[in-house]
């Protein structure tokens, strides 16, 4: 807080008639259809590199990891919503979640080596790392609505939780299918019903709606997993045979047409931009994630950094507004 009398009033009277341009999209179904789809290419992937070529959990997780680094480096470094960039994350944070949950609860190996803490407490420690991010977050007064996040410190607190929850997700999946005797089959139609009981609460009753998203948001994982496993399996344990390989093919093509999809809508419809974001607790302007503009409407972003609205005259973008 300001020690000057007055001043954050003055600061935020100064910040509340400029705009950030949206890095993280809206929740639509088409969100979830790409996050299924993302997270299900993770889970087959994975497989398809630490088993199939057998480059083991640590050797696997490590290619991930760098990928990661670096597309998600590219999402912070952004100034407003790229559909290829921001999935690529989110495809970074369930491909690495997976190998992290393997090393975690199945010890270092090729396979389904017996030499780690185990899927229940894998889950446990999970939900409990989960559990303290979010205490955090919601102390450093940043918003806990994920569509309007407009601050770099709320962006940053999103992918940690992201990459928990998918890391989470594939841990409570791989307890839920093995653990209990479900089966993948089984543990597929289990957590499809508990998501559409969520869909209904949303719809239904006055549950918080950030509370529903994130146990919608790790239950996608494991619900992508059984859906891969249905895919890559042989016949003979249930699934379709295609190997880790083929379908991790028909799984990227599919979420690249998906991406591509999103990409045509975000330009002819773009996302509007958010108010500069002000931290909750004390009030005070925060660094913003992506581009700062001067104007509430929608706008595209040109390829030389400014914001221009349809139909109007090139906007002023603030000083901190950089090219992407």
């Amino acid at each position: 807080m300001s020690s000057v009398p007055g001043q954050a009033d003055v600061n935020v009277a100064e910040h509340s008639a400029r705009y950030v341009m949206r890095k993280l999209p809206e929740l639509v179904l088409l969100f979830w259809i790409l996050k299924i789809t993302a997270v299900t290419l993770g889970e087959t992937a994975g497989d398809l590199f630490g088993i199939t070529l057998k480059l083991g959990y640590v050797g696997t997780a490590l290619i991930f990891l760098a990928y990661f680094v670096v597309v998600l480096t590219l999402q912070i470094r952004a100034k407003r919503f790229h559909p290829p960039i921001f999935w690529a994350v989110v495809l970074g944070t369930s491909m690495v979640g997976t190998e992290i949950s393997d090393f975690l609860d199945r010890g270092p190996g090729h396979g389904s080596a017996p030499n780690g803490v185990g899927y229940g407490w894998g889950a446990l420690m999970l939900t409990s790392l989960l559990a303290i991010i979010f205490v955090v977050w919601w102390r450093t007064g940043e918003t806990f609505d994920v569509e309007k996040i407009a601050s770099r410190k709320g962006e940053i607190l999103y992918w940690i939780a992201i990459l928990i929850s998918n890391t989470l997700g594939t841990a409570s999946g791989d307890w839920l299918a093995d653990n209990t005797g479900l089966g993948f089959r089984g543990a597929f139609f289990v957590i499809a019903g508990i998501m559409l009981a969520i869909l209904a609460a949303h719809f239904l009753t006055n549950i918080n709606s950030m509370l529903l998203f994130w146990i919608a948001f790790v239950l996608t994982r494991p619900l992508g997993a059984a859906g891969g496993d249905s895919l890559i399996k042989p016949r003979d344990e249930g699934g379709l045979g295609w190997g880790t390989f083929w379908g991790s093919m028909a799984l990227f093509v599919l979420l690249v047409a998906l991406v591509i999809y999103q990409t045509i809508q975000v330009r002819r419809h773009p996302l509007q931009p958010l108010p500069y974001p002000i931290n909750r607790r004390t009030g005070e302007p925060q660094e913003p994630n992506g581009a700062v503009v001067t104007s509430p409407h929608s706008s595209e972003i040109t390829d030389a950094g400014k914001a221009r609205a349809p139909g109007r005259p090139r906007w002023q973008t603030s000083p901190e507004a950089d090219p992407d």
